[in-house]
């Protein structure tokens, strides 16, 4: 596209004419449906230029919804656009994303990356190569109160432990699924994979790298991390999207020489979204890679692949 991100100082067009960046995006589920598609409408910096999906029926359906075009191929999508949002599968997602990249669209991933360590690599050397800024939307990480709280933790030391769960009714033994329970990737990676990189991408800015993994299984899909960090911290992440209901939840809890900090709750998801499409066009026009870009989530993907490689069949 012919529009110069680095043409206002602040992301956002510079005057009622000026042209904004063209956001296309890319998936029709719940997801792309009940977050990206109405945060990509309201956001005041880009402009929301069309949808492509793997179901047209269904693109057509969220195209017309926000007056949009629909793509019936990808990179026509690609062409016309600044940035490519995916709400995709990902190992649907990665592939494309490589292909955007290639095309010079600026690329808005979901998490995880991919499933494997080699694909999602690929994404992140393709964002390098032909000079895209990339971002994983990674809710906590964008939303507020918890993109404060994760920065006001990083800046202290002398952790000693975190304990994390994350446990996910989409698939409960003893009510109705979720929205999200037609996922197959969903069902067939579960929480370690669904919800495992939201867990890790809070652990890792204020603990540290992880440099060992453990995994195990515990009942339905639920899988125990044991990690330990590069700050010499130890941690655990308890994995679901099949807890009961009454057992669902999220929380994550730090202890160390400051005292104990407790994750706030976050109730943003599309403002979240908006800001993580801030993020994005800010390291489009500055050229300063965002530190939950794709190399970012090329880690947390070889993190949870080797934790992966630990579990049973």
């Amino acid at each position: 596209m012919s529009y110069d991100l680095n043409s206002s100082a602040s992301g956002s067009p510079e005057g009622p004419d000026a042209p904004r960046p063209r956001v296309g995006l890319l998936g029709t589920g719940p997801w792309a449906a009940r977050t990206h598609a109405p945060a990509l409408a309201a956001h005041t910096g880009s402009a929301f230029a069309g949808v492509w999906g793997r179901r047209p029926e269904a693109a057509a359906e969220l195209a017309r919804t926000y007056g949009v075009k629909v793509y019936e191929d990808p990179d026509a999508l690609f062409a016309d656009c600044d940035v490519a949002a995916f709400a995709l599968p990902p190992d649907v997602q990665a592939p494309l994303a490589v292909r955007a990249a290639a095309a010079g669209c600026h690329l808005l991933l979901d998490k995880p990356v991919a499933t494997t360590a080699e694909a999602a690599r690929a994404v992140a050397d393709a964002a390098a190569l032909h000079r895209v800024a990339s971002v994983v939307f990674l809710t906590l990480r964008f939303a507020e109160p918890t993109a404060g709280w994760v920065a006001e933790q990083a800046a202290r030391s002398g952790w000693y432990t975190a304990s994390a769960h994350w446990l996910g009714a989409v698939f409960p033994p003893d009510g109705a699924p979720s929205a999200y329970a037609d996922s197959p990737w969903r069902r067939a990676k579960g929480g370690l994979w669904d919800v495992g990189p939201h867990a890790l991408s809070v652990l890792i800015p204020i603990l540290g790298d992880v440099e060992s993994v453990s995994a195990t299984r515990g009942p339905s899909d639920l899988v125990q991390l044991a990690l330990r960090h590069a700050s010499g911290a130890a941690g655990t992440a308890v994995l679901s999207l099949g807890a009961p209901s009454a057992a669902a939840g999220v929380g994550l809890e730090l202890r160390g020489a400051e005292g104990v900090f407790s994750l706030p709750d976050w109730t943003d998801v599309p403002g979240a979204y908006g800001r993580a499409l801030d993020a994005l066009l800010t390291a489009a026009r500055t050229g300063v890679a965002d530190p939950r870009d794709a190399a970012f989530g090329a880690r947390l993907t070889e993190i949870l692949a080797r934790a992966e490689a630990q579990l049973e069949p």
